[in-house]
């Protein structure tokens, strides 16, 4: 399990870099890399959003370590 949360965590910074470049300097990588909205960019949002919804569980074990 602790080797999915690192990944999860891995995509999820990898996400937030993809934003941080759009917010900056209105710079889409996945959208450079994979396409406009193809299907294989759109996966990619996908799965970095689904990985962004499993974080916040990441709130929880936090407190309970605590």
């Amino acid at each position: 399990m602790k080797a999915l949360d690192y990944l999860i965590l891995i995509l999820v910074i990898i996400g937030a870099l993809n934003w941080g470049l759009i917010g900056f300097f209105s710079f889409d990588l996945i959208r450079v890399l994979f396409g406009d909205m193809s299907l294989l960019s759109r996966v990619i949002y996908t799965i970095v959003g689904i990985c962004g919804i499993y974080a916040i569980s990441y709130f929880g074990r936090i407190r309970n370590n605590l």
